[in-house]
């Protein structure tokens, strides 16, 4: 791979790094605010079907926000596969993964014959 295809997903990464971490930020925001909601520390007193709504929404944020985090870790990872010059190698065959592959999913620490495998089981 050359460097200014290596420069240009390392860029992207970076950009979709920044976007999770202010993503993950406005979860937690939103998370401490809903929390007095849910828990009933309002001053007001909801419909149980109201208490139900919020709690389901606040999982639902809480689910999302555990994927931003994941895909973070992936995104953090690549980025040290960059810099130690590692990235763009398959971590399980070691095979070089096209650049394809990358420009579709930058994250991907797999070729496609092995992801299909670990897909697969």
């Amino acid at each position: 791979m050359d460097s200014k295809t290596l420069d240009a997903l390392k860029v992207r990464l970076e950009q979709e790094r920044a976007r999770l971490l202010a993503e993950i930020e406005e979860f937690e925001t939103d998370g401490q605010e809903a929390l007095s909601d849910v828990s009933g520390e309002n001053n007001y007193r909801d419909h149980m079907a109201d208490q139900g709504s919020a709690t389901f929404a606040r999982e639902l944020d809480m689910s999302l926000e555990d994927n931003a985090r994941e895909i973070l870790a992936q995104i953090d990872s690549a980025l040290s596969r960059v810099d130690s010059g590692e990235y763009g190698t398959c971590k399980r065959c070691g095979a070089a993964i096209p650049v394809e592959r990358l420009e579709a999913v930058p994250s991907a620490d797999l070729c496609i014959a092995c992801k299909e495998r670990e897909e697969s089981r």
